[in-house]
């Protein structure tokens, strides 16, 4: 994997670049889609071409049983899930056919965990309650040294993932990009707990490292890997792993990437991003987890990262929530509307003349083919309008008009939104 920063910001952290693989490039700052399952649910990879997508990036918690499938069809680049499936058709109804460009793939870490122990809601329930600690004894996975012990909640057994049950798994899937395996934190866990898990994760990333150099090369092409770093809201915490992930290696060779990871409350974002930022070398990549809202990429890309991903794009279009210039829109309020999503959108759905009428009562309908072609409607154009301002924001870095464009894009999502 080759990177090519192009253009730094006057804050010499945001930039514009090109990440070069075995399957193609991305130019950065980009917006990665999210196919948990090797496939974007009711979106075909020809219209994920079409609307301007350059990578995918896959779940190898969720894959980790189809990984030798995978790996014996040539990749996640070369592999259907119609392998498995034995049918003609996806289970959302959408032709199956390979993404073949880019991909990602996670470490299984955060699904472990998060899945095994309801986490998200733990979270939610603590800081609502004002509890300051977790106790992780009473969780449902287990964090060892040797890895995470957890329920799978699909068929109710035990499992076990490790640093090397992720690598393996991973470089079977055999994406472009992989992730180290790491733990992630609560916003309730305390400081001398974070620094416990902090130190956890850097063994773990080595261990990550050691187990991915046996199997990079294993499809006929290299797979790369990048570093997460955690340490929650803690700015010492926080730039003191990502030094040390940095000068990490094993006989001269160390990571190909960082990824930015860890609970922390959305305020500190740019805060955090910048501690991390300045600390990781500016000739590797960065990528973002889980953040999709226009601030948050505005504030990554301004910070330095140059990828990002998140399901919430076509997860809120499914439920209603559609994306425009002037903030979000609930279709429950748009019945019989005969306007298009957005005036002057690009999207394919905007463009064929769907109306927020029409596509309301196809998602309010009764009929599962209807409901389905909504689905595939809708998605595309949240994608779409995620994938393009990163697009836009690329284009301001290059011409030097990146903060104005940031105080126009918000000055008018967020001055007139309908539902956030």
């Amino acid at each position: 994997m080759e990177f090519e920063v192009e253009k730094v910001l006057d804050n010499g952290l945001g930039r514009v670049g090109t990440i070069r693989t075995a399957h193609g490039e991305i130019k950065t700052p980009a917006f990665i889609a999210v196919g948990t399952h090797g496939y974007v649910r009711f979106i075909s990879a020809a219209d994920l071409h079409k609307l301007g997508a350059q990578a995918m990036l896959s779940n190898g918690f969720h894959l980790r049983r189809e990984s030798q499938a995978i790996a014996e069809a040539g990749g996640l680049a070369d592999w259907s899930p119609i392998d498995q499936l034995n049918q003609n058709q996806r289970p959302d109804g959408q032709p199956t056919v390979p993404w073949q460009g880019p991909t990602l793939t996670d470490s299984g870490g955060f699904q472990v965990m998060s899945l095994g122990s309801g986490l998200g809601k733990v979270v939610s329930m603590e800081r609502e309650r004002g509890v300051t600690n977790t106790a992780h004894k009473e969780r449902l996975a287990r964090v060892e040294e040797q890895g995470v012990s957890f329920i799978d909640p699909f068929d109710s057994e035990p499992d076990f993932i490790g640093p090397e049950e992720s690598m393996q798994i991973q470089c079977r899937i055999g994406a472009d990009i992989h992730m180290a395996f790491d733990e992630l934190t609560s916003l309730a866990d305390t400081y001398e707990y974070n620094i416990e898990a902090i130190e956890r994760t850097e063994r773990w990333a080595l261990r990550s490292l050691q187990e991915h150099l046996k199997h990079r090369d294993d499809l006929g092409y290299r797979q790369n890997l990048y570093a997460v770093l955690q340490g929650g809201r803690w700015e010492d915490l926080r730039r003191k792993t990502a030094q040390n992930l940095a000068k990490m290696q094993i006989d001269g060779v160390g990571f190909d990437g960082f990824g930015l990871g860890g609970a922390f409350l959305k305020e500190d974002l740019g805060e955090i991003l910048r501690w991390c930022n300045e600390e990781l070398p500016m000739e590797k990549p960065r990528h973002l987890l889980g953040l999709s809202h226009p601030d948050d990429i505005l504030i990554g890309a301004e910070m330095g990262a140059d990828t990002f991903d998140c399901v919430a794009p076509m997860r809120e279009a499914r439920h209603g929530k559609i994306y425009t210039h002037d903030g979000n829109l609930n279709l429950r309020k748009f019945a019989g509307a005969g306007e298009l999503l957005e005036a002057g959108c690009d999207c394919a759905t905007c463009r064929a003349g769907w109306t927020k009428g029409s596509l309301r009562a196809m998602w309010r309908s009764g009929d599962a083919e209807k409901k389905r072609q909504y689905y595939n409607l809708a998605s595309i154009h949240n994608l779409r309008f995620i994938v393009r301002l990163t697009e836009e924001i690329r284009e301001a870095m290059r011409k030097d008009e990146f903060q104005q464009y940031k105080k126009d894009f918000l000055r008018k999502y967020y001055g007139s939104v309908t539902e956030v």
